[in-house]
């Protein structure tokens, strides 16, 4: 049995997944690589394809809607990293044998539209119940997008010199989903206001908007984007300079870390710099863009600021707490699961 949860730490894919991809085609100019949100497939003038994959979120403490939301815009959020929105979604649905016809039928519904909403063409898949599965992963799905090749962002683009942006605030999606699957416990301990507004910053767990916005103009100089999933902000500004094959600098009295976030996570014994931050997004640009890009993004109502610079690899990947310098320390494990499951055990409702 495996003794952490989540994804694969970066040693074991680097020494033994990486190096087991199929066959080698020269049309695949990204592929799988630590801190990359997507592969990228070339095609005929000019274009390629990017593509990523996730689980899909099937969570009865959320709710039907919630988890069709997750099983959307997780994915949205990878391609998002592109500076493009999705374009075509596939679906493979493992669902357990208990979930009725109806409530299959709801949650579909949503998926369809959200889809709909963001431009998603559903284009196939799977769909099938299968006896034991009582896990809150209901199978998997991949988007894909295509455009013009030499405009498609990815992480490892970012160069020494960029400066360091976040969207919203750490600890998004983390906070919000605890709240809302320990609702009981979340109100009776720090209040039914940090409830209520854990609770609605459910759906700002949308980075697409984020992307999309830096980008909007040709002279963005927007450099390279990465989602905050496992890890949290400071786990993916270290995967960002890992990719890139950089250092980098970053000022802990600048990370964003909302009021509510922080009740939440503290109520949990969790440092929200390092939880799962889905809907906050990494940018880095170049330092004369940064006031530009944070006016747009503020200007659509999304919260930014700028909390250090991309090094050169020599310099390492530094936190600077209190005027002091010191490794930034990178988990493979996020701490987000074992306080879900802690909190689970203990009875919390």
């Amino acid at each position: 049995m495996r003794e952490t949860l989540g994804k694969i730490n970066h040693s074991q894919f680097e020494d033994f997944l990486k190096q087991r991809c199929g066959k080698e085609r020269s049309e695949v100019s990204i592929g799988p690589n630590f801190g990359v949100d997507v592969s990228v497939v070339d095609l005929h003038d000019g274009k390629a394809m990017a593509m990523t994959s996730d689980p899909l979120s099937l969570i009865p403490s959320l709710g039907l809607e919630e988890s069709a939301w997750l099983s959307v815009h997780l994915m949205a959020n990878d391609i998002a990293t592109t500076g493009f929105a999705p374009m075509f979604g596939q679906f493979v649905l493992n669902l357990p044998a208990q979930l009725s016809k109806n409530d299959f039928e709801i949650y579909w519904n949503y998926v369809h539209q959200f889809c709909k909403d963001i431009g998603v063409s559903i284009t196939g898949g799977h769909t099938g119940f299968i006896e034991g599965q009582n896990s809150t992963i209901a199978g998997g799905g991949t988007f894909v997008t295509i455009a013009p090749k030499d405009k498609i962002l990815v992480s490892k683009y970012a160069n020494a010199g960029d400066s360091i942006l976040v969207t919203k605030t750490s600890a998004l999606s983390s906070a919000a989903i605890l709240a809302m699957s320990f609702p009981e416990t979340v109100k009776n301990k720090i209040g039914k206001e940090f409830y209520y507004s854990a609770s609605a910053s459910f759906f700002e767990t949308s980075s697409l908007k984020d992307a999309l916005t830096a980008v909007q103009t040709e002279n963005s100089r927007v450099t390279a984007m990465h989602d905050v999933t496992e890890g949290g902000v400071l786990g993916a500004i270290y995967e960002l300079a890992v990719a890139s094959g950089n250092g980098a600098e970053i000022f802990n009295e600048k990370l964003p870390i909302g009021e509510v976030q922080s009740a939440v996570c503290e109520l949990l014994s969790l440092d929200p710099r390092y939880c799962i931050g889905a809907g906050s997004m990494i940018i880095t640009c170049k330092k004369e863009n940064v006031s530009e890009i944070i006016s747009r993004l503020e200007l659509n109502l999304i919260p930014c600021v700028e909390v250090g610079t991309i090094t050169e690899k020599s310099n390492g990947i530094k936190l600077i707490e209190n005027e002091k310098e010191s490794d930034l320390v990178y988990f493979d494990e996020d701490p987000y699961w074992k306080a879900f499951f802690n909190a689970y055990k203990k009875g919390w409702k």
